[in-house]
């Protein structure tokens, strides 16, 4: 089974390759993220996110699932040094670099409770699979019709922070100021929760950041700096590497 439908302001598909009908599965993947966008989006002025921005929301009045959002950002706040800060003067409320990769694992998880043991869910080019290998190709920095290298994914996830997107959108909390030191930086781990959340925040810290996520228990680097020079863990696994060692 395969569908891809337009969710949180990026494209997201999935596929399916159990036997089996894992229709009704799916839609309620669908509708973890619109509900997760309903909720949690600063761009909408009715969601529990800007209504905890603009004060009309106090913490006890907060959902469970908000507050774990929150707790999460103030994680990865004190673990870079306030380089990753979803609360920049000037700036409201933003939590989307968590969001993101917490509503669609929680999707995931749909899945798996539903029965499917081998799927893939890309959510705008992070993905977190089950059942693999699977192959995830890590695009150039520079070069949109090009890939650096194609990462070999089993049970887990892989999200890449970048300045091709979006320019220079992600901003290290310490100074205010857009964060120029990588190209590109793409996080494997256990869990697209930690993978996209570690993948900003390393990328807020700049060169530093890639040193500080290496250093994570389960999470594997791949990043391009800003003198265009390749950094990797050694235990990042290459599609093909282990046919060719």
């Amino acid at each position: 089974m395969r569908r891809v439908e337009h969710v949180m302001g990026f494209p997201v598909s999935l596929r399916v390759d159990d036997e089996g009908d894992f229709e009704a599965a799916a839609d309620a993947v669908f509708a973890r993220l619109r509900e997760a966008d309903a909720r949690f989006s600063p761009f909408r002025a009715d969601s529990e996110v800007s209504r905890l921005d603009r004060g009309e929301l106090h913490e006890d009045a907060l959902s469970a699932d908000l507050l774990e959002v929150l707790d999460l950002c103030e994680h990865y706040r004190a673990a870079t040094g306030g380089a990753f800060d979803v609360r920049l003067p000037g700036r409201g409320l933003d939590p989307c670099a968590v969001v993101k990769g917490w509503s669609v694992q929680r999707a995931a998880e749909l899945l798996s409770a539903a029965g499917a043991r081998r799927f893939c869910l890309n959510a705008g080019g992070d993905v977190v699979s089950a059942g693999g290998p699977w192959r995830v190709g890590v695009r150039h920095p520079e070069h949109a019709d090009k890939l650096c290298t194609v990462l070999e994914l089993t049970d887990g996830a892989v999200a890449t922070s970048a300045r091709y997107e979006r320019g220079d959108h992600i901003l290290d909390g310490r100074t205010g100021r857009p964060a120029t030191g990588l190209l590109s930086l793409t996080v494997v781990a256990p869990t697209l929760t930690e993978a996209d959340s570690v993948a900003t925040a390393a990328f807020a810290m700049g060169a530093e950041g890639v040193e500080w996520a290496a250093g994570l228990d389960g999470c594997e680097v791949f990043a391009v700096d800003a003198e265009r020079r390749v950094l990797r863990t050694p235990g990042l696994l290459v599609a093909g590497a282990r046919a060719a060692a």
